[in-house]
């Protein structure tokens, strides 16, 4: 079985976010991937592992991505492909058709990625690429089986879960709980490094900067207000009391 993985480099949830002229500093900031698909790499992995088979991870992104690409081959992916896109700023739109214009020249049996990315949140992507390669598409996927070309997804719904069966090819999205990542071993990392990672370029795919130009622009981001300390209110239960209900109102303005 052949299955692509879709992945992103996104900031390192304990990173400390600033900016500057309202857009958002990297400098600095570690770089990790994005967890929901180190869910997505982990299941690859677990398949081909019983299955057989090989895992190709896909990212789009600048050189710094390599990194993250590498990191999905030390837990033992075969190989990567990279789409350089430089410093050009991609939306949901843009990033799923390169995506799918890079997947549409590969072979494939299975798809898989994080239903969303931890930096913007969006959860468009993978069902963007689905519907440009006609393709179903399973969201938010805690248990998966693949057997006899059908893929078989336990997935989040309110108030409990449904299972669906797809027909493959089928792109399938990762939710938490879907397994455990594994930690890349010395081994591993050391293999990664020999590990064939191709890069291309839109030009190579056939894509031109009027193809993928994004439908949606971020005009600038700002962050939250500094939480202010809290009061301590003294006096006897009764007056504190009053008191708290008279700053809720006039100061919190929540009652």
């Amino acid at each position: 079985m052949k299955i692509l993985v879709c992945l992103k480099q996104t900031f390192d949830t304990e990173a400390k976010i600033t900016l500057s002229n309202g857009k958002i500093d990297r400098k600095g900031v570690s770089m990790i991937v994005n967890p929901y698909d180190e869910y997505a790499v982990e299941e690859a992995l677990k398949i081909v592992e019983k299955d057989g088979g090989q895992v190709t991870v896909v990212s789009v992104g600048d050189q710094q991505a390599q990194d993250a690409l590498r990191q999905a081959l030390a837990m033992g992916a075969n190989d990567a492909v990279l789409v350089d896109v430089g410093d050009k700023e991609l939306d949901e739109y843009s990033t799923a058709t390169i995506l799918a214009k890079a997947i549409s020249g590969m072979e494939y049996d299975l798809v898989l990625g994080g239903f969303r990315a931890i930096d913007d949140g969006s959860a468009q992507v993978s069902g963007r690429v689905a519907e440009i390669l006609n393709i179903p598409v399973v969201n938010v996927v805690t248990k998966l089986e693949v057997a006899d070309g059908k893929a078989t997804a336990t997935r989040e719904i309110e108030g409990g879960n449904e299972v669906l069966e797809v027909s493959l090819p089928a792109i399938i999205t990762a939710q938490k709980g879907l397994n455990e990542p594994r930690y890349p071993s010395m081994k591993g990392i050391m293999k990664a490094k020999k590990k064939p990672l191709a890069k291309k370029t839109l030009a190579d795919l056939g894509l031109d900067d009027s193809q993928v130009a994004p439908k949606v622009k971020a005009i600038s981001f700002s962050l939250p207000e500094a939480r202010q300390a809290g009061k301590i209110i003294p006096g006897e239960a009764a007056e504190a009391a009053a008191e708290l209900a008279k700053l809720l109102r006039e100061e919190a303005k929540v009652i």
